[in-house]
């Protein structure tokens, strides 16, 4: 028996084999037990006496384990099994009661910034049902507490006793032991996504091309110990976008002819003040319900209702906005204007052969929203102007959007990506300044891509449009662009103008007069960041193997394909070969997806919608979202990070270039859920992570989610942030340095303003 002990110890098992029962709080306890009590027979052999005192230990310590096997905590995610066995937890608690935003409680990771190599599992309980071990109070202060730290351990077995009783009652609604789903991938998908030294692989990032701001210091490392919210003071009040609302710099702009005042202007420190909601906030309508109507009282703007009431825009009834579907160009109904411009070219096949387009000018972006129809995905976008909150209602309704204006800079897009560009109406003046604007949306365009046009210019005769028509018809020729089609919509009384860009640079070197002129060798049409707008184009690839000379295949096989121009000499993000890259990237999102998020989470998905990747690199996230949610994913790539985004556009998806240093030009609470995949301890690098938190807490509805995969030290800073922001904790995890965060924002804002204005 000794030897027995001895090569028990010896030979740990740090993993449980597959007949174990990992949840078991009891049976980790009796093996201890048992070992303890083997080593103390082997010791007693020469007494009787002791023999018989062991042998009533032994069925004693039985008879404790099998009570504790009948009231063991089992839940329905516990995730213990993937940890060695000897460090697990000895339960994991699940949220089981409601109560208001400033009593719920839950325990959360207490760590500093400086991880263990230990494996560690860490429970969260957003509605109660455990200690806490920080408290906040009404103003968001924050206070850590040893002493509940304490009095948590020593509660641990009356909270056994109380949790079986609540789960016993979720037994029908949760998965067995054995068909329990992993958070985290294998260990083989594991080792292969994990990002190489190389930073850039084969792709360069925003940050090389463009100017940025200077590396700040992290200063959060160790335990914080408190925050004190207050509310922004502000006259764009709960509308208010910190990048787009700097009056202090808009006053001093030399000019506004460009509509400089549309564009970014960034305050040099980020905002740490929360945006208060509206009064009388109500949970959005869902999705398809929410395209037709949304509340009055959550985007209470009437200005659109005045200007385009007539237009069939928005209109107000009772406690909604409703939006009949139509536009300026299209008041019989948005659907039979996409079907009059597919009928006017066939080639376009909305949704197999264009499946993504960009709408300039989008109005309350109906075009867009009834586009989902055909499996199209559409970013629309609109500058924040007198035309108001014409975004914010297009985002309320679920339909993807963003404020952003064609003035002095280039759009935040990677060049030759989007299928379709299209513009009803907009008031944009594309034959001016040597066709500057229109050549931004020509490096946009793939090449074969479409400019859809539906213009007065188009139909009318006024000499106003007549003389724009004239200069646009020689504008596009001299980009090489054919007019495929024009053709007048009886119904509607408008018309549509269809252009295509060229396939191959034989039209731009036949030109009697390089007007416009080409761009330089050097200039890189990817350099989308902070980066001037040019009058002139780029040549277009001509190598088989280069990104733009085929088109991708048809909607949905494009998803799924890997792009033809990645081939194994680029060396991925993940430090394989890029094709390899790519399909790993695709399989473990699809497992972390459909085994996790889905699943074993708890999302409430029939309240998502709007979704934001907050660190996107294949697009992998939301090529698995795809078959499986009616949402919709918007893909950053870090400005910092390799510019993988020309291959998110590739499988049919879309997304946008960003500084997550600065503030996202959207309105607050537009999105339903963001996750962020390793993004926040790269951003500690850069700027401090509290500003960065409340920039989500700006764009992420109230009941929204937010998902962190993360090393352990950011998890714990996340975690401490969202308690103290009155966030639901709904689960913390973590395996070795790794960790998962999943919490929901709350109704909860302070009572106190901000002194100063900004």
């Amino acid at each position: 028996m000794r030897a027995h002990s001895i090569r028990e110890r010896s030979s740990p098992r740090l993993l449980p084999r597959e007949e174990d029962d990992p949840g078991s709080l009891a049976d980790k306890r009796l093996q201890v037990n048992l070992r303890v009590t083997n080593m103390a027979i082997g010791k007693s052999t020469q007494s009787s006496c002791c023999l018989k005192t062991t042998v009533l230990m032994f069925v004693g310590l039985c008879l404790v384990g099998i009570w504790m096997f009948t009231s063991s905590n089992i839940t329905p995610e516990d995730l213990s099994y993937l940890l060695p066995k000897s460090e697990a937890t000895d339960k994991f608690v699940d949220k089981t009661k409601e109560g208001s935003p400033s009593d719920r409680k839950g325990s959360i990771m207490n760590t500093s910034n400086d991880t263990s190599e230990t494996d560690t599992s860490i429970v969260g309980n957003g509605k109660g049902g455990g200690e806490t071990l920080q408290e906040a109070n009404n103003d968001g202060e924050v206070v850590m507490s040893e002493d509940n730290m304490k009095e948590t351990q020593n509660k641990d077995e009356k909270q056994e006793t109380e949790e079986k009783t609540k789960n016993d009652e979720k037994s029908d609604v949760y998965e067995s032991e054995k068909e329990k789903h992993k958070i985290f991938p294998s260990r083989d998908q594991s080792e292969l996504l994990k990002e190489t030294n190389s930073q850039n692989g084969a792709w360069s990032t925003q940050a090389v091309e463009s100017e940025t701001e200077e590396a700040q210091a992290s200063s959060s490392k160790g335990q914080i110990i408190s925050y004190t919210w207050k509310l922004c003071n502000t006259s764009a009040g709960p509308d208010f976008i910190p990048c787009l609302d700097n009056q202090a710099v808009i006053k001093k702009l030399r000019s506004t002819k460009h509509y400089e005042h549309r564009e970014r202007h960034c305050p040099k420190q980020a905002p740490t003040c929360l945006v208060p909601l509206p009064d009388v906030y109500k949970q959005p309508i869902k999705w398809p319900r929410s395209r037709d109507k949304i509340w009055y009282n959550n985007v209470p703007h009437t200005k659109l209702v005045e200007y385009k009431g007539h237009q069939n825009w928005v209109k107000v009834s009772g406690d909604y906005l409703i939006f009949p579907g139509g536009g300026t160009q299209f008041k019989r109904g948005a659907l039979h204007y996409i079907d009059f411009v597919e009928e006017s070219l066939p080639d376009l096949a909305w949704g197999r052969t264009s499946r993504v387009v960009l709408d300039v000018g989008c109005g309350v972006a109906s075009f867009g929203g009834y586009l989902f129809e055909k499996d199209v995905l559409t970013m629309s976008f609109a500058p924040k102007d007198e035309h108001e909150a014409q975004v914010q209602f297009a985002l309320e309704r679920g339909i993807p959007a963003i404020s952003a204006v064609m003035g002095t800079k280039r759009l935040p897009f990677p060049s030759k990506v989007f299928d379709v560009v299209h513009c009803a109406r907009c008031r944009v003046p594309w034959h001016i300044e040597g066709g500057m604007l229109l050549l931004e949306l020509n490096r946009l365009l793939r090449p074969g891509g479409y400019f859809v046009w539906s213009a007065t210019p188009v139909y009318q005769n006024l000499p106003e449009d007549v003389g724009i028509w004239k200069a646009m018809s020689a504008l596009t020729k001299s980009m090489c662009w054919e007019m495929v089609a024009k053709r007048k919509d009886r119904l509607n009384n408008i018309g549509v103008a269809i252009f295509r860009k060229p396939t191959t640079n034989k039209c731009y070197e036949e030109r009697a007069k390089e007007n416009p002129p080409l761009c330089q060798e050097s200039d890189d049409p990817d350099a989308a960041w902070n980066i001037p707008l040019q009058a002139c184009m780029h040549k277009l690839p001509v190598d088989s193997s280069s990104r733009g000379v085929l088109w991708p295949e048809e909607w949905p096989l494009r998803l799924e394909k890997t792009p033809y121009w990645l081939n194994s000499s680029q060396i991925g993000v993940y430090g394989r070969p890029a094709p390899q890259d790519f399909a790993a990237d695709y399989e473990h999102w699809k497992h972390v997806v459909s085994k996790s998020y889905i699943n074993g989470m708890g999302v409430d998905w029939s309240t998502v919608r709007n979704v934001m990747d907050m660190r996107s690199i294949y697009g992998g996230f939301a090529a698995a979202l795809q078959d499986m949610k009616k949402v919709w994913v918007m893909n950053i790539v870090p400005i910092d990070s390799p510019d993988t985004l020309p291959i998110i556009y590739e499988r049919g998806l879309f997304g946008l270039y960003h500084d997550w240093c600065e503030s996202f030009s959207t309105y607050p609470r537009t999105y339903d859920l963001l996750h962020a995949d390793h993004l926040f301890s790269k951003l500690k690098k850069r700027c401090d992570l509290m500003p960065v938190i409340v920039e989500v807490d700006r764009i992420l509805r109230p009941r929204g989610n937010l998902i962190v995969r993360d090393n352990v030290g950011t998890i714990s800073e996340i975690g401490n942030l969202a308690k103290s922001l009155h966030w639901e904790i709904h689960l913390t995890y973590s395996k070795g340095s790794e960790g998962l965060l999943y919490v929901q924002k709350s109704m909860w804002r302070p009572k106190a303003v901000e002194s100063s204005t900004l």
